[in-house]
């Protein structure tokens, strides 16, 4: 099995046991609160989670069928997955701390400090490059081996 769909697999694995586990804070945080609701980004944690597992079983299938080098196809994955990590973790400690229920919303709160707003737009702008690029380059490889006549 090539590098990169062992990476996509142990990460499926390893989103969807954080899902799990972030479900049961979930509950436990609604069954302690007065509203019987958690706070927004544990809820967006689970959720994250969940969805990410899943993405990571389309890297691996897509990456599969790339015919570009394991190498391309590692990094290619890697990318999307570094910052799906990212992303759950971020949300777990905006879960934890309570700070807030948009990250996006200026001022970027974290904790009892704020992130400045350059920094919070170039980290979104290289997000999307990297997933949407990682992606990209796997589509490609997979739609070269699947319509290239042999």
């Amino acid at each position: 099995m090539e590098p990169a769909v062992k990476l996509a697999i142990v990460s499926c694995g390893l989103f969807f046991l954080t899902g799990l586990l972030t479900g049961l804070w979930k509950y436990i945080c609604i069954a302690r609160s007065d509203n019987a609701q958690a706070p927004v980004y544990v809820d967006v944690c689970h959720r994250a989670s969940l969805m990410y597992s899943f993405a990571c079983l389309v890297l691996a299938k897509f990456a599969e069928l790339s015919v570009w080098s394991p190498a391309v196809n590692f990094w290619a994955t890697l990318a999307p997955i570094a910052f799906f990590a990212n992303a759950v973790f971020a949300y777990a400690v905006h879960g934890y701390l309570r700070d807030t229920d948009n990250q996006l919303q200026k001022p970027h709160v974290l904790g009892r400090s704020t992130i400045p707003d350059t920094q919070m737009v170039i980290f979104m702008w290289t997000l999307a490059a990297a997933e949407i690029g990682g992606f990209a380059v796997l589509l490609t490889g997979a739609m070269k081996g699947l319509f290239t006549l042999a």
